[in-house]
């Protein structure tokens, strides 16, 4: 997977701008508030997954302007392939001069791995960081399973309805039992996706992990259920409870991962720097599971996270993505210095210079 050109217009705080990225590391520097994320951004959205920053496309919209418009010409499977999407109240997307009758059309079509500050708080942060990830991340594999999610949540959501109505009538029993059936259904199918991708995950994990810690720590990764057994009888066991809350207590949207290193969970007892290592390594995972299974690499998005990084984790970053195409924002060149062959760009009030 190769970006061989970009425009974005109106998006943001850009104006317009038109760039032709090199096939391996491009560097996006500039000051703080000039535009770097943006353009990250810009290319994340045609994987056609949410943003990393905000779920509403008004926001995509430069100060003044009724439309944003963004084109990119991108290399999948050796042929040369053309999307463009729109913005005004939302997004439209066509691919190949074919409109899509929704932007998450886009997943599997356009591949890419993005690692934001944002994506160091995987470990330590709640578990909805760590679902929306997995969510995220089986989408652009398996397309299907977006939909699976969107008709799931759908129904949680009226479940949760009808168990705050459930107490002033009785009757809505009936309803329930409908729409827990299908909650069970659907949620079965998802966490099945969800411990195949952590298999998937597991094949490279480890030894990534075990790269970035010099081989003194081990990593395993482990996919955590919030119900015990079935996962049906479960949901209506809970019904009691739920009346109390509003809210569905169990299922896949409640369930986690846990990172554990050396036999001790992460999340609790890892310091600072070994919980970026466990996220940087599933970030590096992440791709190797999209090379594996769509037999292409896909781009990387690496948004102002050098800085944050150690040399060493800088290094390893940097050497392990030869050979993929990548983009880097960063305020200092520095960062980056350990590259031995890419291209530069530098940004200034939403303009490429």
């Amino acid at each position: 997977m190769k970006i061989l050109s970009l425009s974005l217009k109106n998006f943001r705080n850009l104006n317009e701008i038109e760039i032709s990225p090199c096939g391996e590391t491009n560097v996006i520097c500039g000051e703080n508030a000039q535009g770097k994320t943006n353009i990250i951004e810009g290319i994340w959205l045609f994987t056609g997954a949410k943003s990393f920053r905000t779920n509403k496309d008004s926001d995509f919209l430069r100060f003044g302007s009724q439309k944003a418009v963004m084109n990119l010409k991108f290399l999948s499977e050796g042929v040369e392939n053309e999307a463009e999407i729109t913005i005004t109240d939302k997004r439209r997307v066509v691919l190949n001069q074919n409109k899509l009758s929704s932007p998450s059309l886009m997943a599997g079509k356009f591949n890419a791995v993005i690692f934001s500050p944002t994506d160091l708080k995987l470990v330590s942060d709640g578990p909805a960081v760590r679902r929306r990830f997995l969510d995220t991340a089986i989408g652009q594999i398996f397309p299907n399973y977006i939909n699976l999610l969107k008709d799931y949540t759908r129904a949680v959501a009226q479940r949760n309805k009808v168990i705050k109505d459930f107490k002033y009538d009785s009757t809505l029993s009936i309803m329930l039992d409908v729409f827990e059936g299908e909650i069970a259904n659907l949620g079965e199918k998802i966490t099945k996706y969800r411990q195949k991708y952590i298999e998937m995950l597991n094949e490279f994990l480890p030894t990534i992990h075990s790269g970035i810690s010099a081989g003194k720590e081990t990593l395993e990764t482990k996919y955590i259920y919030s119900f015990s057994g079935d996962f049906l009888s479960e949901l209506k066991n809970s019904r009691q409870e739920d009346m109390y809350t509003g809210v569905t207590s169990i299922g896949p949207h409640r369930d986690d991962i846990d990172f554990k290193i050396n036999g001790i969970s992460a999340r609790k007892f890892g310091s600072q720097g070994q919980k970026r290592s466990v996220a940087l390594a599933v970030k590096l995972a992440e791709a190797e599971v999209i090379n594996k299974n769509v037999g292409e690499w896909p781009v990387i998005l690496l948004d102002d996270v050098m800085s944050e990084l150690d040399v060493t984790r800088q290094n390893y970053i940097l050497n392990h993505i030869k050979g993929m195409q990548s983009f880097i924002t960063c305020c200092d060149d520095q960062n980056v210095k350990g590259l031995q062959m890419g291209k530069k760009f530098v940004i200034n009030n939403g303009c490429v210079l």
